[in-house]
């Protein structure tokens, strides 16, 4: 019985240690997806979005004349304090007018036109003045907002009309772990009207949907998983209490063993 209260209060705290390492495990991307299956990917339609008034343009040009390339790629950076530093490319600012002013093309208007159309012609007007350009474009401007449980919410420049979403998802640091995978708000804007879409990251049906991509201009909002937090405290609080316990039932072995000594 004696050698039985000596170890007894070493049960105890062997008790109330494994209950603290018990973790739940929040989310699982997918889960829903069976192993080794193959679903319909969502099909992304051929369009691109037409250029507007305001849009900044990048412009890069290479050809078999670096001085000539240098002296191109150096010129009309405008308005590149609005968007991420990061981005070297000269910034285009479409005026009024639907124009930007182009070193050796002067004035041309590219309202309405696709990056892939800007591209063509731009290498087409260009010839006269470098050998076999290549041309480079994209939008300086396009973002996405992402708010949020996300370990590195803010704004995200977009280069294309669309982007993945778990490309969003990455590149703003993942999501936390408290963070609720199964309810992810999208909001678009749609001229006059706000869409607002909720997303499940468990489910594979993701593949399949439309909202596998976003668009310029969207926010994607995660929030916290208000269940998952909420059981967390209660086990917290059931640790503190069997630690709690197992202190005073320690205390009260230690006074027996002295008692009987």
């Amino acid at each position: 019985m004696k050698r039985f209260l000596c170890v007894y209060p070493i049960l105890l705290v062997i008790i109330a240690g494994s209950s603290s390492c018990y973790l739940n495990k929040n989310f699982t991307y997918f889960k829903s997806l069976n192993r080794d299956t193959t679903i319909n990917a969502y099909i992304l339609k051929d369009t691109e979005s037409k250029i507007k008034k305001k849009d900044i343009i990048g412009i890069n040009v290479s050809s078999l004349n670096a001085e000539i390339d240098a002296n191109f790629n150096s010129s009309g950076k405008v308005a590149l304090s609005t968007v991420n530093s990061q981005i070297s490319n000269p910034g285009y600012l479409v005026d009024e007018k639907g124009e930007i002013n182009i070193h050796h093309l002067g004035y041309i208007r590219v309202e309405g036109l696709t990056l892939k159309e800007l591209k063509l012609k731009l290498e087409k007007d260009l010839q006269p003045y470098m050998k076999e350009p290549i041309v480079s474009v994209q939008y300086l401007n396009k973002k996405v907002t992402v708010m949020g449980e996300f370990n590195n919410p803010h704004v995200l420049n977009m280069t294309e009309d669309q982007m993945l979403l778990f490309d969003v998802i990455v590149n703003s640091g993942e999501l936390k772990e408290n963070a609720n995978v199964k309810d992810i708000l999208i909001i678009r804007d749609s001229g006059a009207n706000k869409i607002i879409k909720h997303v499940n990251l468990e489910d594979h049906s993701i593949f399949s949907s439309e909202w596998y991509y976003v668009k310029p201009n969207d926010v994607v909002y995660v929030k916290k998983d208000t269940k998952l937090i909420d059981k967390q405290e209660r086990r917290q609080q059931v640790q503190t209490t069997v630690s709690m316990l197992a202190s005073i039932l320690s205390i009260g072995v230690i006074i027996v063993n002295l008692l009987i000594k």
